[in-house]
């Protein structure tokens, strides 16, 4: 299955003054994978999974000195590690700390060797021994996007017409085409971007076998809480992972968790955050740039890393994604939120760490609220998701006006085809990724990539 980092790690490899780099991302999402698929250009590729093989974590935890460290490993998986020829590849780096370490040495002694590290549990170790600043390259990955999933589907056609397709076209998309392209943005929302959900699916075609597949993912990820949360915080994550996303599109409140107060949740909320298995939604007041200067610290929503998984938490029954697509659609709002959230992570510019932000406004007796804001070409511009077709707008109205000199126009996500105003760009569901790389040259042809 082609995925859009392709695209970004072979402009890692291409370039002359390269640094070692780190492939970030939740487990599950696809990293060891994509890293295969680049060494698939190499000549030679040598695979150290740290986790499992453990004459290779002696490797590195004997000695940071790079010259000894490239040896044993090439005396041990009997390959050679060439600069300019060989791909080598730390898997689960997170098992040895120091391994990140030696990340630095490889670029300062070997800048030509290329070196990538991936880990499922990474931000934790990272933490433990820091970051070699100005060494390392970073990458972050999340589940595969609306766009990749059609790809994965074989409708690379459809993802070029989606790319192509302008706001004021004289020839708009076809309705029956239209039609279609929704009911596929409903498949995804029962499937989600997982890439073994979505193997899963294009195999078999049934919908409970995907479910199988995203409970094995929920319980991996619940499995993992040993591993980076201490004792008596486990019982904390249990909770959040289960109750947190029945708050999902709504501001998050603690209390409404259970039985334990805030001090008590707070920490374990940001490891689930740290784990990549959330991501807040910040409150902004959205009058400046960055959006993120005017973000609340207490005022958040919360999505879950993947819509698919976050219906299998939420123990939805995915039986109507598929016979009632669109009334479906319509009847779950909050799903439809989500997935744009999801969307709008995984169309951001991989080099740097994608966050999301919302604006409410600031009265008590007003409910207007805006599901996101992006910052696009020096604007903030506020996008609003509708399920369906519905032409009420009114908290839109409400920020442009109360934002003119933060920006311009809004931008409406929804079952409506292409619509153009100079207030309003009226985008599908389908098309999220639209109005991004049209701010983003290099996102454009990483998807331009996935339909050749």
């Amino acid at each position: 299955m082609k995925r859009t980092i392709d695209y970004f790690l072979l402009q890692w490899k291409q370039k002359k003054n390269h640094r070692s780099l780190l492939l970030r991302g939740a487990r599950q999402v696809g990293k060891t994978h994509a890293v295969r698929t680049l060494g698939k250009t190499f000549e030679h590729f040598v695979e150290v999974n740290l986790e499992l093989d453990e004459q290779a974590r002696e490797i590195f935890t004997a000695t940071l000195d790079v010259n000894r460290i490239i040896l044993r490993l090439s005396q041990h998986f009997n390959k050679p590690i060439e600069a300019g020829k060989t791909l080598l590849f730390i898997d689960e780096i997170q098992s040895v700390p120091l391994a990140i370490t030696a990340l630095r040495y490889f670029y300062e002694l070997h800048p030509g060797l290329h070196v990538v590290a991936a880990g499922s549990l990474l931000e934790f170790a990272i933490e433990q021994v820091g970051m070699p600043v100005g060494r390392v390259t970073f990458l972050y990955m999340y589940p595969m996007s609306f766009l990749e999933f059609m790809a994965a589907l074989g409708s690379t056609g459809m993802v070029k017409m989606i790319l192509d397709q302008g706001l004021q076209d004289e020839y708009p998309v076809l309705e029956a085409t239209h039609q279609k392209l929704l009911e596929m943005v409903s498949t995804y929302l029962a499937i989600g971007g997982m890439p073994a959900a979505v193997n899963e699916w294009i195999t078999t075609k049934m919908g409970r076998d995907v479910t199988g597949i995203h409970e094995g993912l929920l319980k991996t990820y619940q499995n993992d809480f040993d591993k980076y949360a201490r004792k008596h915080q486990i019982k904390y994550l249990s909770l959040l992972f289960k109750k947190a996303l029945e708050q999902l599109s709504c501001k998050f409140i603690f209390a409404h968790v259970g039985e334990y107060k805030k001090r008590e949740l707070e920490p374990a909320l940001e490891l689930l955050v740290r784990a990549g298995l959330l991501h807040p939604v910040k409150r902004s007041a959205g009058q400046v740039i960055p959006i993120g200067a005017q973000a609340s610290l207490d005022d958040f929503k919360l999505i879950f890393l993947d819509v698919g998984l976050t219906q299998a938490l939420l123990k939805l029954n995915l039986t109507d994604w598929f016979l009632n697509p669109l009334t479906t659609m319509v009847n779950n709002g909050t799903i439809v939120e989500a997935f744009v959230g999801q969307e709008l992570l995984a169309y951001a510019d991989p080099i740097s760490e994608e966050e999301l932000y919302y604006w409410q406004r600031a009265s008590k007796n007003s409910d207007a609220e805006i599901d996101y804001l992006v910052q696009l070409k020096g604007q903030v511009v506020p996008i609003e998701v509708k399920a369906g077709t519905s032409l009420h707008i009114k908290s839109m109205h409400l920020f442009l006006d109360a934002h003119t000199q933060a920006t311009s126009y809004g931008i409406r996500c929804s079952g409506r085809q292409h619509e153009y105003t100079e207030k309003l760009h009226t985008y599908p569901l389908y098309a999220v990724a639209k109005p991004l790389i049209d701010n983003n040259e290099e996102m454009r042809n990483a998807l331009l990539s996935l339909a050749e």
